[in-house]
């Protein structure tokens, strides 16, 4: 399962504004409903409902909030910069400015683990998520995010 696997240049932004952690979930919840054709509110209960069981900050300005939903073929990624950090709750008590939201199909299985497995051995490179808080557009976040998988296979 690789990044590249999970999100498109379509799927991931930068500079996205959200004033709290409910409003980026709102966000991110908006952009995947237009393209995995699954109601917003569907997804963003999913996400809310795994935030009350505990947080999905991680630490270090980073958010992998997941979930399992009926109705969903494969393993869908979305990824965000914000353009302001957003208090997440996280294990850290740091704000949260990185969020890589990962849905998963009901019968996903140790699909969906290796996937969030996959995303936090990215996001725990610092060299990375400095690259990722230094990028400013769409496109070159995308780049940044994918471009492990291209130098593995050189």
């Amino acid at each position: 399962m690789e990044i590249i696997d999970l999100i498109t240049p379509e799927t991931t932004i930068a500079k996205m504004h959200a004033s709290s952690k409910k409003q980026a979930l709102q966000e991110m919840s908006r952009l995947a409903a237009g393209q995995c054709d699954i109601a917003e509110r569907q997804i963003l209960d999913v996400l809310m409902e795994r935030e009350r069981l505990g947080t999905t900050g991680v630490g270090n300005g980073i958010a992998i909030p997941h979930g399992r939903l009926p109705g969903l073929d494969k393993l869908f990624g979305v990824f965000c910069h914000l353009d302001t950090p957003v208090d997440f709750q996280s294990i850290d008590d740091e704000p949260v400015d990185l969020i890589f939201m990962l849905l998963a199909p009901e019968q996903a299985g140790a699909d969906h683990l290796k996937a969030l497995a996959r995303i936090s051995r990215l996001l725990r490179d610092r060299s990375i998520c400095e690259k990722l808080r230094g990028t400013d557009s769409s496109d070159a976040l995308y780049a940044v995010l994918i471009e492990n998988r291209e130098n593995k296979a050189a």
